[in-house]
Order: C-alpha cells, then sequence, then structure tokens
C-alpha cells in the first residue's frame, strides 16, 4: 500500500508538468495572457521547481520524510484550488510556481522514502521499476486527460483535478508512512547555503527558459546569468566553510551519484525533449485535437511503463550500466527512426517502430538512472542524493530543449510551413546523437574504470 501511495505521488508530479499543455490556448483566452506572457504557466513550474531541490532534498533528510511528503501534497491541493479559480495571469503564474515549489519537496521526499523504506537491490528496483511507471505514464496520460478536461469542463478542471488527489495523498501518507521521529534540533540547515543555492540555480533555469525567447544578449537574461554565477560561487565558497553544509562534500566523492547525475542530465535533454516535438507535430503540422494528441501518446506511455519493468529486470540479470547502456542504444536508435518516420503524410502507423524502440529505452534508463543514483548512499543522503540527480534532471531538460529549439531553427508553437517539419526532424536526430554519445561514454568509462 505505501509503494501505491509513492508511486501516486509521482504519477501527480509528472501529471501536473504535463497537463496543463493542451490547455494553453483555453488559458491564454480566458484569462487574457499575452502570447509573450503564455509561456510562464508552464514555465513558473519549470523555473520554481529546479531552483528549490537541493533544498527539498536536505530538508526531507532534516525534517522528516513523511513530514515533507504530506507538506508538499497539501501545497499541491492548495494550489491547485486556487489555480482553478484564477480570474488573473499573475494569480495563475503565481499559482504554478507554488506548485513547482510543492514538487521540488515532493519529489525528493518520495524517491528517499522508498530509498529508506526498501532494501537496497531487487526489492528496492522493484519499488522504483513501480514508481517510474507512474511518472512515465502521467507524463503522457497528462495530453490525454487535459485534452478530454478541457473539451468537457473548460480549462480550471486540469487544475481542479488535483485537489481531491493530492489531498488523498496527504492523508494517506500521514497514515501509512513511518514516524519521522523528534526533530533533531542539533542538526541546522546551511541557511546561506540553501539560499545561495536557491536563488542560484532558480536564475539559472530562468535563464535558460527564458533565452531561447528572448534571446541570449537582453539585459533581463544578462543580469540573471550574472546574478546566478555569483550566487552559486557564494554557495560553492559556504559550502567548503559550513559545518553542516546543504550538500556535504562527501557526496561528491559517490562516483555512482556522480555518474547518475551526468545520466539524468543527459536522458532530460533528450528523451524528456521528444514530447514537446512530437506535439508540435502532431498539432501544428497535422492539425490535431487536443484529445487526438493525447490519444496519439497512449502508445507511449504503455510502452514506456513496459520498458521502466523490463528495466528493472534487465538490471539483476546484467547490471546497473549494461541496462543503462542498452537502454540508451534503443532509445538512440527510437529516436532515428522516429525522425525518418516524420512525413508530411503524417502516417501514425509509420512511427510505431520508432515510438516503440525509443519507449522502451526510455523506461529501461528512467528505472536504471534512479537505482544508480540511490546505491551505495547512506540513509541519512538519501534526501540530498535525490535533490543532486533531480535537480541534474531539471536544468539538463532546461538546456537541452533549449539547445534543440535553436539546432531546429527556433521552432515553436507559431511556426508553420515545410520549415518547422524540417526543424522538428533535425532535433529527433540530435535527440538520437545525444542518445548515442551518451550510451558511449558510458562503456568508454567502464573501460577505464572498472564495473
Amino acid at each position: 500500500m505505501s509503494l501505491l501511495v509513492l508511486a501516486s505521488g509521482q504519477l501527480v508530479i509528472s501529471l501536473d508538468y504535463n497537463i496543463v499543455y493542451v490547455a494553453l490556448p483555453d488559458i491564454g483566452a480566458g484569462l487574457g495572457f499575452s502570447d509573450h506572457d503564455l509561456q510562464w504557466v508552464v514555465s513558473a513550474y519549470v523555473v520554481a521547481t529546479g531552483g528549490f531541490l537541493l533544498l527539498g532534498g536536505r530538508a526531507a533528510d532534516l525534517l522528516g520524510r513523511r513530514r515533507m511528503f504530506v507538506l508538499a501534497a497539501l501545497l499541491y491541493a492548495g494550489s491547485s484550488l486556487v489555480g482553478g479559480l484564477s480570474q488573473t495571469p499573475g494569480v495563475l503564474v503565481a499559482v504554478r510556481a507554488v506548485q513547482g515549489i510543492g514538487g521540488s519537496l515532493l519529489f525528493p521526499a518520495t524517491l528517499s522514502l522508498i530509498n529508506t523504506l526498501y532494501d537496497e537491490g531487487p526489492q528496492r528496483n522493484r519499488a522504483l521499476a513501480v514508481w517510474g511507471a507512474a511518472g512515465a505514464g502521467g507524463l503522457c496520460f497528462g495530453s490525454l486527460l487535459g485534452g478530454v478536461l478541457v473539451e468537457a469542463f473548460g480549462w480550471p478542471s486540469v487544475f481542479f483535478v488535483n485537489v481531491p488527489i493530492a489531498g488523498a495523498l496527504a492523508v494517506a501518507g500521514w497514515l501509512l508512512f513511518p514516524a519521522d521521529g523528534p526533530w533533531d534540533r542539533s542538526r541546522r540547515f546551511d541557511v546561506t547555503g540553501a539560499l545561495a543555492a536557491t536563488g542560484g540555480v532558480t536564475l539559472l533555469v530562468f535563464v535558460l527558459v527564458q533565452a531561447p525567447a528572448e534571446g541570449w544578449d537582453t539585459p533581463a537574461t544578462l543580469t540573471s546569468a550574472a546574478l546566478s554565477g555569483c550566487l552559486l560561487t557564494v554557495f560553492a565558497v559556504v559550502e567548503r566553510r559550513s559545518r553542516e553544509p546543504l550538500v556535504p562534500a562527501r557526496m561528491f566523492a559517490h562516483r555512482g551519484l556522480l555518474v547518475a547525475m551526468a545520466v539524468t542530465a543527459l536522458f532530460s535533454a533528450t528523451f524528456s525533449s521528444v514530447p514537446y516535438f512530437l506535439t508540435l507535430y502532431f498539432q501544428t503540422v497535422h492539425g490535431y485535437s487536443a484529445v487526438a494528441t493525447g490519444l496519439a501518446f497512449l502508445v507511449p506511455a504503455v510502452v514506456v511503463a513496459v520498458g521502466t519493468q523490463a528495466g528493472e529486470r534487465a538490471v539483476s540479470a546484467f547490471g546497473v550500466r549494461r541496462m543503462l547502456v542498452g537502454g540508451m542504444v534503443l532509445g538512440a536508435a527510437g529516436a532515428t527512426l522516429l525522425g525518418l518516420g516524420l512525413t508530411s503524410a503524417g502516417s501514425y502507423p509509420v512511427l510505431l517502430p520508432g515510438i516503440v524502440l525509443l519507449g522502451l529505452g526510455q523506461g529501461a534508463a528512467w528505472t536504471g538512472m534512479w537505482i544508480a543514483a540511490s546505491a551505495g548512499v547512506a540513509p541519512g543522503d538519501q534526501g540530498v542524493a535525490s535533490g543532486m540527480a533531480s535537480t541534474s534532471l531539471q536544468v539538463g531538460g532546461a538546456v537541452g530543449l533549449a539547445v534543440l529549439v535553436a539546432l531546429a531553427g527556433g521552432v515553436g508553437q507559431n511556426a508553420s510551413g515545410p520549415g518547422l517539419l524540417d526543424g522538428i526532424r533535425t532535433a529527433l536526430f540530435a535527440i538520437a546523437a545525444g542518445i548515442g554519445c551518451g550510451a558511449l561514454a558510458l562503456l568508454v568509462s567502464r573501460r577505464t574504470t572498472g564495473p
């Protein structure tokens, strides 16, 4: 039962991230967003989540994993209720930022609960596979659910649907998870480090989200980048001197965690960028409705879920590194086939071979990278390890999408014509190349350092 609640927590995180995409046109029309500002319905969530993940991970270690899980679920429920009732663009963007903070608390709390409730090895691997399947399902089913809700009940329904789910998660977490025990007040937050890291990472993600649309040489981009660099430098200095740092130096001596962070960044930059370009292909190139687009993502959702389970079994048979390499090779092959299958004729069956290979590789790699991130980490550091890996996931995704959009010639929701299709193909081939290079790097790393 505990695993069901933890998987549901991951489902809420991924669902909340993706469900608003198909509602954006209705949100823009209903609240009077300008074309320029509408992106912040998504970006506010991404920026807040990326900026607060390290703090959320350490909070789970110091304040209690059950406490942070319940608090995060309540944040989701309350902010979703306000979001559905919003009457102005500013309120809705603020709500999305609060939801992002909820995600930054819930993700590491959920992951560290799995890594402490289940022993390292097959038991934990199985739990992570179930958790990963729930997240993959939320990312893909979010499009379908969002389309159905918007057409039936209007855009506020994509926020209201979270209220009972998140509320039930808070109650279930409080009743089912082990009590955290009294707060050890001898252990303190590194307040200066926490503020510097949160501010620095938040500004970094802001730059990576904003710059592709606004330009890399605008005053806002340059100022934010400079402030981010200063704050991250302060964070590095403070961490070296602090008695109880936000990110203990011993974490950087954990080679498995560092490799897992690199894999999560690459995963988010490549695999996680595919839905963006497929959505453009379905809706802009071929004019799919919101519901039809959601239905088109059903096959990827099922295949990715199957891949997470296959990945868990492959880890037991071949080891984490070999399974990751195999999953990434499958993903690279799938992205290549998918790029070749994107045509102006728009035949969906032609895409299926690429979708299946890509989805299997994505699911397997998702399970494997979280197994790698938790392996050998002490129970008291599982929260911050989860925060470090998930921060690299967020930053990698922001960097990857910015680079891919630039490579694709700046394609976006308002692009049209043959150039858009060529740009989408270019992005898919770049994703295939990136995944393939990652697999090669893992192979080279193994030969030079051993298993």
